[in-house]
């Protein structure tokens, strides 16, 4: 699997990052069920399809893609001592996770997410993950505590961030010179859960990885094209911003810069994870040492193999 996702994106063997790196997600790790069927749909539709379980969540979805590089990704998140959350637990694991510090409660129920997808796309999609919110800072234990990082050891590799945490929380990732050091990635889950971000275009921290219609609501307009917004959030604070807009042009801001590119054209069979996907690769090719043009290239075609159904959920 590392080799056949490195081969979708383009990279060779040597390309790949070193097994030994340590890189973090934090987030959302729950089950996904999902709804597809192969007919248009739209309210009230009732079709016949195939509905699945699958581990899922932003952070998780990335750490799986991560992992498919032959990384082993360590998950801050979780997931309850239900058997719900035992399934989960050995799952993520099979799929090559480090769970060891997975915040897990008797009393916080595993999450999950329902949706909804048709020949047209995403119909309606549902985040059940109010026991990240509960758990709250508790997930990030690890990271001062000595485990992973202290205060005098702050961790200093790359951390992908969901905006599936609370606002309080990122604001106090955004703020906390304790990940002065950390090359942040944050990505904000869903549309619904964009404004959570604006600590990270005030602080002018992390890379952000939004859709149209996040960076829109971030900037509190609407944009027609992915490198007219990735622009408008630099100039509104953002360190760099990566803006995807579908089978459109995606873009790569930096300061003074700004590169653009299509996907692929592919034959579209799911949706749920393509942005995950989308953001794993981009860093693995970013870390790896590709430009920022080869590494947006890369991220496409990986998202364009994902959605096509070449890579397996």
């Amino acid at each position: 699997m590392r080799l056949a996702l490195a081969a979708a994106c383009g990279l060779g063997q040597n390309d790949i990052m070193n097994e030994d790196l340590q890189i973090i997600c934090i987030g959302s790790v729950l089950w996904d069920v999902i709804g597809r069927s192969a007919s248009n749909m739209r309210q009230g539709s009732d079709v016949p399809g195939h509905i699945t379980r699958l581990p899922g969540g932003v952070a998780l979805n990335i750490a799986m893609t991560f992992a498919r590089f032959g990384l082993r990704p360590v998950l801050l998140s979780t997931v309850g001592r239900d058997p719900e959350g035992n399934e989960l637990i050995e799952a993520c694991e099979a799929l090559g996770c480090d769970t060891q510090f997975v915040y897990r409660s008797e009393d916080l129920p595993t999450d999950r997410y329902m949706a909804v997808e048709g020949a047209n796309g995403l119909i309606a999609a549902i985040a059940d993950a109010h026991s990240l919110e509960r758990a709250g800072s508790r997930i990030l234990q690890p990271l001062t505590d000595g485990s992973l990082a202290s205060a005098d050891k702050p961790f200093k590799g790359a951390v992908a961030v969901d905006g599936n945490l609370t606002a309080a929380l990122l604001d106090e990732i955004a703020r906390d010179p304790a990940y002065d050091g950390t090359d942040l990635r944050i990505a904000p889950a869903s549309p619904g859960k964009a404004e959570r971000l604006m600590p990270f275009l005030r602080a002018g921290r992390g890379v952000l990885y939004v859709n149209l219609e996040e960076a829109g609501l971030l900037c509190q307009t609407t944009f027609d094209s992915a490198p007219l917004a990735a622009a408008k959030l630099v100039e509104r604070g953002a360190a760099r911003a990566i803006v995807t807009n579908g089978g459109d042009a995606a873009a790569d801001a930096i300061p003074g810069s700004i590169i653009a590119e299509r996907p692929p054209e592919v034959l579209v069979t799911r949706v749920t994870g393509a942005g995950d996907t989308f953001m794993a690769a981009h860093i693995v090719a970013d870390l790896g040492g590709a430009g920022r043009a080869e590494a947006l290239s890369l991220a496409l075609d990986a998202a364009a193999t994902y959605v096509s159904g070449d890579i397996p959920s």
